[in-house]
């Protein structure tokens, strides 16, 4: 089946970029057009990535640049970490990378956020591409310039904003992504529903099983409408001052479950499907949504295949946790919510109706 090239533009006036989505991209010289060429580029990657596509990225870059090296980091959100990091610093300065080496991430949100973190501080700043290889990557974490590593005590806690060139998301990528990592990523496409359009909720059911089998056709819609939304939240509020806030829903929940149980454990996007049945459940009992809508959301992440029962880590330390997210404001908790179908918002909430929530979808 022949995929259309679809383009989102990302509006930040002088730092707007466009993330590209279709089939074969990967390989097509006019997917890197107009970057610029300087005289070497470095792609990041991992040790699960790098023997499916390394070679064929090398290849494609070849024509722009005099060389094209490559740096291989571990696999896992275990390694999203200070020591990984330095990996890279190593090997840039080893190569005698100067200002303008750009590099390209190569891989799912780890790599991601490792390499556009990298690029941000390598001698003050080299520009970088995003070329996500998983759903989650190529929904949500590729786009918005959010960078960060993770720290024992809370995930993504040291980082900073830094907006690729471009963003690259090939399809066909995605064919060799583990069936537990593409549900993962539906996580991300969900989240998008209940939170900026209801009208996208009620596709996704009406499409889960296309999705889980990975058609093509269903599988570009939801990429391009779920960046088209976020393109639409990073434009009003790149910094995440408050409007930003809302594609976090789940996530505070779903952070916790993270940090609690040890990186990696729960892939992301299952803290954040489990979350996300949780945080509706709170916007139910904050009376902003019925039972029924609350429902609705705990089903269509139970028929995507995500956890709908968080691990027993016991209300205190979810409670802990969750005081060290980066919405919480002097260690008093914020919760995105649902205030409506296709609306979401900031809400306080007392720890007491957090545990009801807590101990009915913890086991």
């Amino acid at each position: 089946m022949h995929i259309d090239v679809e383009r989102v533009h990302i509006d930040l006036a002088e730092r707007g970029y466009d993330i590209l989505i279709g089939a074969g991209l990967l390989d097509r010289a006019d997917t890197y057009r107009d970057l610029p060429a300087g005289a070497s580029a470095v792609i990041v990657t991992n040790e699960i990535v790098a023997p499916l596509f390394a070679a064929r990225l090398q290849a494609a870059l070849a024509n722009r640049f005099a060389n094209v090296r490559l740096i291989v980091l571990p696999d896992g959100e275990a390694h999203k970490a200070w020591p990984t990091l330095n990996t890279i610093f190593d090997a840039l300065l080893a190569a005698g990378c100067d200002r303008k080496t750009v590099l390209f991430a190569l891989g799912g949100g780890v790599v991601g956020d490792m390499t556009g973190f990298a690029a941000a501080c390598y001698m003050r700043g080299v520009p970088y591409v995003q070329v996500p290889t998983t759903l989650l990557a190529q929904v949500d974490s590729s786009v918005g310039g959010k960078t960060a590593i993770n720290h024992p005590r809370g995930k993504n806690m040291i980082g900073v904003f830094n907006q690729p060139l471009r963003v690259v998301a090939d399809l066909d990528t995605l064919d060799t992504l583990p069936q537990r990592e593409l549900i993962a990523g539906l996580a991300e496409v969900i989240k998008y529903g209940p939170v900026a359009d209801d009208g996208f909720l009620g596709w996704i059911e009406a499409n889960l099983e296309a999705l889980k089998a990975r058609d093509k056709a269903a599988l570009a819609h939801a990429i391009k409408r779920s960046c088209e939304i976020k393109a639409w939240v990073v434009a009003r509020d790149e910094r995440e001052n408050d409007l930003r806030a809302i594609l976090n829903f789940g996530h505070t929940f779903g952070h916790a479950i993270e940090t609690g149980l040890g990186y990696g454990v729960w892939l992301h996007g299952e803290g954040v499907g489990c979350g996300m049945v949780m945080a509706a459940d709170l916007s139910a009992r904050l009376g902003l949504i019925d039972a029924a809508y609350a429902q609705r959301i705990r089903s269509v992440v139970e028929r995507a295949g995500l956890p709908v029962v968080g691990p027993a880590l016991g209300v205190s330390r979810y409670l802990e946790l969750m005081r060290l997210d980066k919405k919480a404001l002097a260690g008093e908790i914020r919760f995105v919510v649902i205030e409506a179908p296709g609306r979401a918002g900031l809400r306080r909430a007392p720890d007491a109706l957090v545990a009801k929530v807590l101990e009915a979808h913890t086991g």
